[in-house]
């Protein structure tokens, strides 16, 4: 796909922003909508299902944090990218961004050519899953996962995941029993042009087993994750 192919909206409460951002996107042939809150936001982004949504933290009214949880609940916008644009760097804000169902945490400022290098990271990973696996469905018995439906199932009860679960769960049953290293995590899920803490996979990790059992995701200290059946 092209940057003209591309949909992206900016949801931020302070003008000088939306117009700084806008106007370095459109300089790279995206496709730019705008909106001053998180509600303006969520009705947009129902109305034309962009292909990424960049969100501020600090907003009146409904904050980013929300405004996350409720554009995850939205069914049409399940593949859609979400990214904070935001000047809160904190560990804590970073980790409820990313509990929020956040793809990427960006922190302001940032130079104009180091935003769109993001951006086409986190876009070039819009619509594709995470393995080349040429099996639609991986069975492991009370957990199974439709890589063309993205869908998991656990216990015969369909599990609800973002995005980068499901991507990180598909990563970890690629092979399972092998020890995934955390920087070899962090690389193939998030890219090696996103920039994001270590503990966001431990909050992605946490997440996984709440929602499919301790059992299956084992934690091998100071090296990484494996999957065991």
């Amino acid at each position: 796909m092209n940057n003209s192919d591309y949909n992206i909206l900016l949801v931020d409460d302070e003008p000088d922003i939306l117009e700084f951002v806008s106007y370095n996107l459109k300089k790279e042939g995206y496709k730019v909508m705008t909106a001053a809150n998180g509600k303006d936001g969520l009705r947009l982004a129902t109305d034309n299902t962009p292909h990424l949504i960049l969100l501020d933290v600090m907003m009146p009214g409904m904050d980013g944090i929300e405004t996350c949880d409720k554009l995850r609940a939205v069914p049409s916008l399940e593949n859609t990218l979400i990214a904070f644009l935001t000047a809160r760097g904190e560990d804590y804000s970073q980790v409820a961004g990313f509990e929020a169902g956040a793809d990427d945490y960006i922190t302001k400022p940032i130079k104009p050519k180091v935003l769109t290098s993001r951006i086409k990271a986190l876009l070039r990973r819009f619509g594709q899953g995470p393995t080349s696996s040429s099996e639609s469905v991986l069975d492991f018995g009370d957990l199974s996962i439709d890589l063309e439906k993205y869908q998991v199932k656990y216990d015969n009860a369909v599990v609800d995941l973002p995005r980068k679960e499901f991507e990180l769960l598909t990563l970890l049953t690629s092979n399972p029993g092998k020890v995934f290293h955390r920087d070899e995590i962090l690389d193939k899920i998030w890219g090696n042009e996103v920039i994001v803490g270590g503990r966001t996979i431990d909050v992605h990790i946490r997440k996984l087993r709440e929602k499919i059992g301790e059992s299956h995701i084992k934690t091998v200290k100071g090296v990484g994750y494996r999957f065991d059946v």
